[in-house]
């Protein structure tokens, strides 16, 4: 079912006058190679008109899309097959109509649904203890017994104060009689007074200790009786975590990845030197491995690939219908790196230096403080690969400038104004204005599509996404508070022209609130992130308002937008 033959596509279209590509697609940032364009439209009316079966992707608005919608990303691989032929394979991300193997479809690297496979096996031992552990947490006496142990440390805690109090009274009573006794008795008397007051408080120290030796014994024996139940769900607790470690380990074993040069790598081996030495949940399932492993395999060429969205956006993450995306980093990278090992590819953009041949405008100068216009696509600090930026230019203009320089940052792609701090002192100034939002900041964004409404808010709570930085993803649970105003600038029928106010300084927070479904469900124009690519990403931090760091006088900046309504 799944041999080269019912998997290889060949293309519907004449494709005579396309130029094949000189180089495979670098795999995490690129432009789709047009016949990767033919085949993903050949691929999508597919996906629109297909009756072979049932997936709800979020797209019919006849359905409760929220209720269950999932969509999914799919990938196309141009491929010459043994026979010379042009053609392409299509494969998935995950399970497609909660299927691995679906006709047409590359079939995954290791498909753990095959029935009475070690991972069924395996996944029914370990739900069957999952359904032990949970009975065994419901069980009425585990309750009972806890509530019954607090109440008794309650009585003890209770009972044993009022007994240290009246010690503290009586000790204060004989106190008063010795006293007394000194000055009305013979020196005999008072030595049988004080033989008498001595054991008085020895008494009173065994009355305090078989009291506390009582409750501690009655408290034990319930703690004995608990312990024993919690006792027993720890070893089922811990018998679950091995035997799913061991499901797990065997699980990646089966994810064997091939590179052209005919060598396996599991995904134990892939990710033994990743920072954490493990492979992250879905890891050897997204479309890129799937069709390479097919192609290496079934000896086919693969010349050129893309990956493509289809479907409504995950709730926390924003994906655009029909847009194209590179491979994920956190999952996908170190499997590629290998399966790709030694293959011609594309260079990668992120090593150029995108600031080369751009001047960087001072728009205020000081003895202690400098305000710049940057401009869009170049760095504010030095990153990994690429060292020109804002701070590097700064550093080379004022070499006699103390301190970090930097006080705030823009995104790469972001243009607009910086204020830069020539002295220590300055930069502390600058830097609590920020941290205390007295520092009044206003970008223009120019967003895909017409906004309703003229003004409002948005708070959604960000953070990094874990397998594919430096995308930031929605989450409630684990996000940070970020909070922006909004405001429309102007109109026309296809764009919005906006004020954004920032009351927080989130990594994206701008281009993830206008794009994000819960925000404006707007993309900026040119984010390649979180919408599409165009010549720029058109958002402009055009104002900005704050306290000379020495005067203390207020300071107003503006540098409009280099970018129109129609462009």
């Amino acid at each position: 079912m799944y041999s080269a033959q019912h998997c290889f596509i060949p293309f519907k279209s004449a494709v005579n006058d396309y130029e094949l590509p000189q180089r495979f697609t670098f795999p995490f940032y690129y432009e789709p190679h047009p016949l990767c364009l033919l085949a993903a439209k050949e691929l999508q009316s597919y996906l629109s008109t297909q009756n072979d079966w049932q997936h709800n992707f979020g797209l019919d608005d006849a359905v409760d899309n929220k209720s269950g919608a999932i969509g999914k990303m799919f990938g196309v691989l141009l491929v010459r097959n043994s026979n010379g032929e042009l053609g392409y394979l299509a494969a998935f991300s995950g399970k497609l109509a909660e299927q691995n193997l679906i006709n047409g479809f590359v079939p995954p690297v290791f498909d753990m649904l095959t029935q009475g496979s070690f991972f069924q096996t395996g996944t029914l031992t370990l739900n069957q203890l999952t359904e032990q552990l949970q009975s065994l947490e419901k069980r009425p006496e585990i309750e009972a017994l806890t509530a019954k142990l607090a109440e008794l440390q309650t009585q003890a805690d209770s009972e044993l104060e009022a007994i240290r109090a009246q010690i503290i009274e009586n000790r204060k009573a004989r106190k008063q009689r010795r006293t007394l006794a000194e000055a009305e008795q013979n020196p005999a008397q008072l030595n049988q007074l004080n033989i008498e007051l001595g054991k008085e408080s020895v008494a009173e120290k065994f009355e305090l200790k078989a009291a506390k030796q009582n409750w501690d014994h009655r408290c034990a024996e319930v703690s004995s009786q608990l312990e024993r139940l919690i006792s027993e769900i720890a070893e089922i607790k811990a018998k679950r975590a091995q035997l799913s470690n061991q499901l797990q380990k065997q699980l990646f074993a089966q994810y064997r990845f091939l590179n052209p040069a005919g060598e396996f790598k599991d995904l134990n081996e892939i990710f033994k030197t990743a920072p954490n030495q493990q492979p992250p949940a879905g890891a050897g399932e997204c479309a890129a491995p799937k069709l390479l492993q097919f192609a290496f395999s079934q000896g086919f060429t693969p010349l050129a690939m893309a990956e493509f969205w289809w479907g409504a956006s995950p709730k926390s993450e924003i994906k655009q219908h029909k847009n194209f995306y590179g491979s994920c980093q956190g999952k996908c990278q170190p499997i590629l790196s290998h399966m790709l090992e030694g293959v011609e590819m594309d260079p990668n953009p992120l090593l150029s230096n995108p600031a080369e041949g751009k001047s960087l405008e001072i728009v205020y100068q000081d003895e202690v403080m400098v305000v710049v216009n940057k401009p869009a696509e170049f760095l504010s600090v030095p990153g990994k690969n690429v060292t020109d930026s804002v701070y590097a230019r700064m550093k080379s203009m004022f070499p006699q400038a103390t301190g970090p320089l930097i006080v705030h940052r823009l995104d790469m792609s972001t243009s607009g104004l910086m204020v830069i701090a020539l002295t220590r002192d300055a930069n502390k100034s600058l830097a609590q204005q920020f941290i205390a939002r007295t520092v009044e900041k206003r970008y223009v964004a120019q967003v895909a599509g017409v906004v309703q409404g003229d003004q409002g808010e948005i708070s959604l709570p960000l953070r990094v996404d874990l397998d594919d930085r430096p995308r930031q993803l929605v989450c409630y649970e684990h996000g940070k508070h970020a909070h922006t105003l909004w405001q429309v600038k102007s109109r026309s029928t296809k764009h919005t022209m906006l004020y954004l106010y920032p009351h927080t300084g989130r990594t994206h927070q701008l281009r993830v609130h206008c794009a994000h479904q819960d925000g404006l469900h707007l993309p900026i124009i040119g984010d390649d992130l979180y919408g599409s690519k165009a010549n720029r990403l058109h958002l402009h931090a055009q104002r900005l308002v704050l306290n000379h760091p020495v005067t203390n006088e207020r300071l107003t900046f503006e540098v409009d937008t280099n970018f129109n309504l129609e462009a």
